[in-house]
């Protein structure tokens, strides 16, 4: 699938989801990934004879990885979910600024590559060693000329961060991050800088537009930089089957859905037609493996016709319920509310 293919929310850059459809596999084809850009992809694809990896900042010593030898480390594999944070902002009844996700901005794919941590432990860690910058070639569009740096915090990077050239098996494709791509696993995939080039070990949090402005949770008035910095991802189902508005037949209805909480494991998926005043169990379908999203099902009778609201609902092995309505606040960000998510359907 190309972007054509997609829903495409801005060209340049390119942000597109897959339709809903694409959702139903249990791992994401590289097609059907979407788009999610910041700045302008590159043109051309980056030599990877020229490509340096650069480690420095608060290390031991600054460190210079060519391709090859990233290749002759300890290759990891890691299936793990990734969701944009905007992914379901046009859901909520109260519009925010952003492109209107609906439920297409979140895949899960096998990544193949090496763990920040034993980059990390090759630099050398000092005690000023406490967060971890990312920079790429990636290029800001537009005059602001803000390029795209996020940081994660040292103990996320050197608990479960890949840094990833494999997706699906295959090299990155270019528009997901050629040659290499930063992963804090289980984390919002604002957290995820594409075409790495360079890693700063910091003192403290980088500083600048894309951690102090965006990608925080804030209300309306609220200064930013006090809001939440998005991280983890929150718990969440979504229905991929049957569609918004389907008209199905009375009888025995197939509902098919995903559900992912990011850091933790699902425990369960629950099923409402009556508004959430009664629950049923859905029944997983698909590997359990941490970070990645697991794959439910639901067999439902539906004995009399008109309009039924289906919901569904995750909870964790934390005990975190899927709440009724989303956070909502001025970003749109994070929106994994029930009754944003549900789907209409007419039975006949």
């Amino acid at each position: 699938m190309d972007a054509k293919q997609k829903r495409v929310m801005t060209q340049n850059p390119l942000n597109a989801e897959p339709p809903i459809e694409d959702l139903r596999s249990w791992i994401t084809p590289n097609r059907s990934f979407f788009n999610r850009n910041q700045g302008a992809i590159p043109e051309d694809m980056i030599d990877i004879n020229e490509w340096r990896l650069t480690v420095t900042g608060e290390v031991n010593k600054q460190l210079d990885f060519t391709f090859p030898e990233l290749l002759e480390m300890p290759k990891v594999t890691v299936i793990n979910t990734l969701e944009c944070s905007g992914n379901g902002r046009s859901l909520f009844k109260e519009k925010a600024p952003g492109n209107p996700w609906t439920i297409g901005g979140v895949g899960n794919v096998v990544w193949g590559g090496v763990w920040l941590k034993d980059i990390l432990m090759m630099a050398g860690l000092n005690s000023h060693s406490r967060h971890v910058a990312f920079e790429g070639f990636g290029k800001p569009v537009g005059g602001s000329g803000v390029d795209f740096i996020r940081s994660i915090p040292i103990e996320k990077a050197l608990q479960s961060t890949l840094l990833a050239y494999e997706m699906n098996g295959e090299p990155l494709p270019n528009e997901h991050g050629y040659p290499m791509r930063a992963i804090p696993l289980g984390w919002y995939g604002a957290n995820s800088v594409k075409w790495l080039c360079k890693i700063v070990v910091m003192d403290k949090p980088y500083e600048g537009y894309f951690m102090d402005k965006a990608y925080r949770i804030f209300q309306k008035g609220q200064d930013p930089k006090t809001g939440e910095v998005v991280k983890d991802i929150k718990v969440k189902s979504i229905i991929t089957k049957p569609l918004m508005n389907e008209t199905v037949q009375k009888g025995n209805v197939l509902i098919l859905g995903m559900a992912y909480a990011g850091e933790n494991d699902i425990s369960k998926v629950e099923i409402s037609f009556d508004d959430g005043k009664s629950w049923h169990e859905a029944e997983f379908i698909s590997p359990k493996i941490q970070y990645a999203w697991v794959q439910w099902r639901y067999l439902w009778t539906a004995n009399s016709e008109g309009q039924i609201k289906i919901l569904s609902r995750a909870t964790d092995v934390l005990g975190n319920v899927q709440p009724f309505e989303g956070n909502y606040n001025a970003h749109g960000y994070c929106n994994n509310g029930i009754l944003d998510h549900a789907v209409t359907v007419h039975v006949r």
